[in-house]
């Protein structure tokens, strides 16, 4: 077992060795979407992130359950005050539908982008909706415990009670007496003790769709809660890995945290990690803002600050450049540049499949496949592990044009190095791959019979085949080796 990955974990603001609870399991758990709308470029972030960290584990040959939730209840418009309408509802509401006919519909949309952009499937995806008990037994461990109370139908988190026991904020790293004097008092916080004491169960008002019976009242649980409950569920009391957005640290996780605390007496995550913004304007992309372009749109190229449509592959390319904890500006050109770069890459794995061996190794691939393992070891670093097979492309490319030979031996290496780190790892995949395959035995034909041609000197003939595949998108390079092929 490789035991030498390091994450920076949240917490504790600094690079660590992962050290799992019970290796070789590994319990991850990752924030969902809250389903009341299509994915955008936003929410595609974490879920190629976790996805890679997801892949990467299973690589490494721990046994990952992998818990992504879906919110469909709870998540009110105020976030930090936990105010206002419920989001799912008041979608709900615009379109005339059942609630949950809105989280099925945008459920299914979540789960036909994502597998566009090969994020592979959680282990178990819960809803929110569908653990009402285990969040109401959660509740009353809580007030057990004392550190929440009940007003009107309404269960609140006693924060005052929870900083002076445990201290609030470790994770944030915000100060509860600066929060507070920063924090005006809002309508219907009145029966609260303390202002920034937030929801663990809402009384439901009449016009309300979503609600359950409690012992407290008729209601619904808050969007903190969930994760909480969920998480426990799924992977204990203590597990390994808790992901999301870099946006959710505050005040989402902070509060989870102090849940999860009180009600187990010990932290019930070890590492946390957060992934960094994708911004549009120089702001989070966010739908509740209307500042953000839906992955539908990407694909098509249908939102009028995109020059054109960007294929599945190429948003995901585009992510992988940066390091997750950096931000990502959206911009024409870099998409632009993705495109051009997943290309290449594609290219180099296509010319990799015909090379043949030679009688001698004169290149080094040790050095490329150390440097790899050490980029994806070191929090991730996918750009820094693309560089590497932007090397790994180079060597191909000379060993193609004989500049370079390589034995049958460490050629079965090399391909297994870059289809694993390129496929199974980065999760990218030949988006011209069905095209290809099913041109595979025509043009082996043709360059055969153009390989004739050029040996009767007919060279006007020759030429005029490679015109004639470059006009349909297919262009030939004439090697030590022989002819090759490649799509456009």
């Amino acid at each position: 077992m490789d035991q030498s990955l390091f994450l920076y974990n949240t917490l504790t603001r600094a690079k660590e060795k992962f050290v799992p609870l019970n290796p070789p399991n590994v319990g991850l758990y990752v924030c969902g979407p809250t389903v009341y709308g299509d994915p955008h470029l936003g929410h595609a972030r974490p879920a190629v992130t976790f996805d890679i960290l997801f892949r990467l584990l299973k690589h490494l040959g721990y046994k990952v359950r992998y818990v992504r939730n879906i919110t469909d209840v709870g998540h009110l418009e105020d976030e930090f005050a936990g105010e206002g309408e419920d989001r799912i509802l008041k979608k709900a509401r615009l379109e005339q539908l059942e609630p949950m006919e809105v989280v099925q519909y945008y459920t299914n949309r979540y789960h036909f982008f994502m597998d566009k952009l090969n994020v592979l499937p959680p282990s178990i995806e819960p809803h929110a909706s569908g653990h009402i008990i285990e969040q109401q037994q959660l509740i009353r461990k809580i007030i057990g415990d004392g550190f929440a109370y009940e007003v009107n139908g309404s269960v609140y988190f006693d924060l005052k009670k929870y900083n002076d026991t445990f201290g609030y904020g470790v994770l944030s790293g915000r100060d509860i007496g600066d929060m507070l004097s920063n924090t005006r008092d809002l309508e219907g916080q009145d029966e609260k003790k303390y202002p920034l004491d937030f929801a663990l169960w809402k009384k439901a008002d009449p016009t309300h769709i979503m609600h359950w019976p409690s012992e407290w009242s008729e209601g619904f649980p808050g969007w903190h809660l969930e994760c909480s409950a969920m998480g426990m569920k799924y992977l204990g009391e203590q597990y390994d890995i808790h992901g999301g957005g870099m946006d959710l640290i505050f005040p989402h996780h902070e509060c989870e945290l102090a849940q999860s605390t009180v009600s187990t007496g010990k932290p019930h995550v070890r590492y946390w990690l957060h992934n960094n913004m994708i911004t549009l304007n120089g702001q989070k992309m966010s739908k509740s803002k209307n500042n953000f372009i839906t992955l539908e749109e990407m694909f098509a190229g249908g939102h009028a600050l995109l020059e054109k449509a960007f294929s599945p592959m190429t948003i995901r390319f585009y992510m992988l450049q940066a390091h997750y904890s950096s931000p990502v500006d959206f911009s024409n050109e870099a998409l632009k540049a993705a495109e051009q770069g997943l290309s290449r890459l594609m290219k180099g794995m296509f010319r990799l499949a015909l090379i043949t061996p030679g009688e001698k190794t004169t290149v080094d691939i040790e050095k490329i496949l150390s440097k790899a393992e050490e980029a994806m070891n070191d929090d991730l670093n996918t750009p820094v592990l693309l560089s590497h097979l932007f090397d790994g492309v180079r060597i191909i490319n000379l060993i193609d044009e004989g500049k370079e030979s390589i034995q049958k031996e460490a050629l079965d290496k090399f391909r297994d190095f870059m289809r694993v780190y390129v496929f199974e790892i980065l999760g990218l995949r030949d988006e011209n791959e069905e095209k290809l395959e099913l041109l595979k035995v025509p043009m082996e034909m043709i360059l055969h019979w153009r390989k004739e041609v050029k040996a009767r000197k007919d060279f006007g003939l020759s030429d005029e085949i490679r015109n004639k595949l470059i006009s349909c998108g297919i262009t030939i390079k004439d090697t030590k080796n022989g002819a090759i092929w490649e799509m456009e």
